[in-house]
C-alpha cells in the first residue's frame, strides 16, 4: 500500500511537532533478542531516530510516544499526515488505541497496532498522508484475522518504525540493514 500524497488545500490540525517529541523513546529489536541499536533525540525542529539496523534476530528500530495520558479523539478526521525525512526508505507508522471493554481485540493476547507503510523521498521532507481507512490491524508484524475496525476515538500511542516487515505478514521489499537516520518533523490530523 502506498499512502496518498496530501492535497495542498485541506484542513490540518497539528498533533505533535518540534520539541513535543521530547518524551519519545526508542524501542528496537533487542527486546526480542536482536542486536539493532538506535536512539531518539528531540530538538525544537522534531525527532531524530539514528542508529544501526541488523536484520538477524529481529530487524527493526523505532521511536514511540509514551502512552498518552488523555487519548486523542480523532473521530472528526480522515487520517494523519506524517512529515518525515526517511532517506528513500519505506517506513511503518503504527497507532495504538485504548482497549474498550466489549471490543473483539480483548480476545487477543497482547496489543494490536494499526499500521501503514509510508514510503519516503530520498531527499527532503516527505509529507505522507495516512488515511484511517487504510490502516491494517497487526500484532507483532502479523495480520489480525478478526473483523476489527479502527477506532479513532481512543488513540493512545504513535510509533514510527523501520523494519524488514512492511504491512502485516509481508516483507518490506525495500528493506536495507545498516546505518539509519530518520527525522520526524510533525504528525498532524486532516479532515
Amino acid at each position: 500500500m502506498i499512502p496518498d500524497s496530501p492535497p495542498t488545500e485541506i484542513a490540518i490540525t497539528p498533533l505533535i511537532q518540534g520539541s513535543e517529541f521530547s518524551d519519545w523513546k526508542s524501542l528496537n529489536d533487542t527486546i526480542m533478542g536482536g542486536s539493532s541499536r538506535a536512539s531518539c533525540r528531540s530538538s525544537d525542529k522534531g525527532l531524530f531516530l539514528e542508529g544501526n539496523l541488523v536484520e538477524e534476530g529481529g530487524g527493526f528500530v523505532s521511536c514511540r510516544s509514551p502512552i498518552f495520558d488523555k487519548p486523542f479523539n480523532l473521530s472528526k478526521y480522515s487520517g494523519l499526515i506524517i512529515d518525515v525525512e526517511g532517506e528513500g526508505r519505506t517506513l511503518k507508522f503504527a497507532i495504538a488505541c485504548e482497549k474498550k471493554p466489549l471490543s473483539l481485540s480483548n480476545l487477543l493476547k497482547g496489543d494490536i497496532r494499526w499500521v501503514a507503510s509510508i514510503p519516503t523521498n530520498k531527499k527532503g521532507v516527505s509529507s505522507i498522508k495516512v488515511p484511517f481507512k487504510n490502516l491494517e490491524p497487526a500484532r507483532r508484524a502479523k495480520p489480525v484475522r478478526l473483523p476489527l475496525r479502527f477506532d479513532p476515538t481512543c488513540v493512545n500511542r504513535f510509533q514510527l518504525l523501520y523494519s524488514k516487515f512492511g504491512q502485516p505478514g509481508k516483507i518490506n521489499s525495500g528493506f536495507s540493514p545498516g546505518p539509519i537516520k530518520v527525522f520526524i518533523k510533525s504528525i498532524s490530523a486532516y479532515l
